[in-house]
């Protein structure tokens, strides 16, 4: 009976994780600033949306880091706070980029691009960081969901910065922006899919457990 409590998915517990970990927290939280000073220079709604979702992943790849070793009811509640703080993000990113709409004007693009190719780097230093670790419980999958969704995120940073050039137009920096913001909702749901799933099975361990005992 006590078999339905074993969790064969890796749980963060290993020195290595920790340390790629904190190094990734360290490059998102400079590329944070970075990025968001950026964007309010520019004027670029997909900059702002994109340093959001760095300052979210240094806050939860933080509890992240916090609750390693910790029960899996525990970890997975955090990743369920994970889960709705990206959703909370996509829903500010949505909100940023209807009051732009209505503001007009057009990012300046190079300044997209360019600060778009830095984070790009910096999103695939922590993807190389992390690929040994993409699978696992749903705290640790998260960490790896958010990485690879800012990744994706600075390629279309990119690649508006290219069409604002060529339309002169703001309105590919702000459908790339929808665009990131419908990714992070989907990343948010898959992972509060997963952390419930966990806490599902629980209850369920601890009445095996109180079973095996008497």
């Amino acid at each position: 009976m006590s078999d339905c409590c074993e969790n064969n998915a890796f749980d963060g517990a290993s020195p290595a994780y920790r340390r790629a970990l904190i190094a990734v927290i360290a490059i998102n939280a400079i590329m944070f600033v970075v990025e968001m000073t950026a964007g309010m220079l520019s004027g670029s709604q997909a900059l702002k949306a994109d340093a959001l979702d760095f300052a979210g992943d240094t806050a939860t790849y933080g509890l992240s880091l916090f609750v390693i070793g910790a029960s899996l009811q525990t970890r997975a509640r955090a990743s369920l706070i994970k889960g709705v703080s990206l959703a909370l993000i996509a829903m500010a990113v949505l909100g940023m980029t209807g009051i732009r709409i209505l503001g007009g004007g057009a990012p300046e693009a190079a300044t997209m691009g360019f600060v778009g190719v830095l984070a790009l780097t910096a999103n695939l230093t922590s993807l190389a960081i992390l690929m040994r670790w993409r699978d696992g419980d749903s705290n640790v999958r998260s960490v790896w969901l958010c990485s690879r969704n800012d990744a994706i995120g600075n390629v279309g940073v990119i690649a508006a910065g290219g069409l604002v050039v060529v339309t002169e137009s703001a309105w590919p920096d702000l459908l790339v922006a929808a665009l990131l913001a419908t990714l992070f909702m989907k990343s948010a749901i898959a992972i509060i899919t997963q952390a419930r799933a966990e806490l599902k099975t629980v209850p369920i361990c601890e009445i095996a457990l109180s079973e095996e005992k008497s």
